[in-house]
């Protein structure tokens, strides 16, 4: 299997509740490695570009306000199957449905509230990496 990059967002509220440090030692325990990590306040403009597939649904205005309500931590992660691998340690989308063990089943609040957001496609992540960072943010 290639070592592939994928992208992360450590979530408003994980950041508030100090978790950064818990949700980066499970990504890295799962065999991921932060190659380019970066703690933002995040513009609406930049929350409704990056979420700018979801605008028609009704929980887009919710989306946008929740992700700019406090700092977030966007990375970079790479390893063996990077995507398949950060979604499999963050976890179902509702924290409910999460396994033991993951991210979301851990720290998540609830499905708005779920602590982390991770890339669902090679091509989502490149796109999500390059939104976030230059190509010389990116060291490994």
């Amino acid at each position: 299997m290639a070592v592939t990059r994928t992208f992360s967002i450590i979530k408003p509220d994980a950041t508030r509740r100090n978790l950064t440090g818990g949700v980066t030692k499970m990504l890295e325990e799962a065999g991921l490695r932060v190659v380019a990590s970066k703690r933002i306040q995040m513009t609406k403009e930049q929350a409704e570009g990056f979420y700018a597939v979801h605008k028609e649904r009704p929980f887009f205005n919710d989306l946008v306000s929740f992700m700019i309500s406090g700092p977030v931590v966007v990375q970079v992660l790479e390893g063996e199957d990077a995507v398949k691998c950060n979604r499999d340690v963050m976890g179902a989308t509702n924290p409910a449905d999460a396994a033991e063990g993951t991210i979301r089943k851990t720290y998540a609040e609830s499905i708005e509230a779920n602590s982390v957001h991770g890339s669902d496609s090679d091509e989502n992540a490149a796109i999500e990496i390059a939104y976030f960072f230059k190509p010389e943010e990116i060291v490994g």
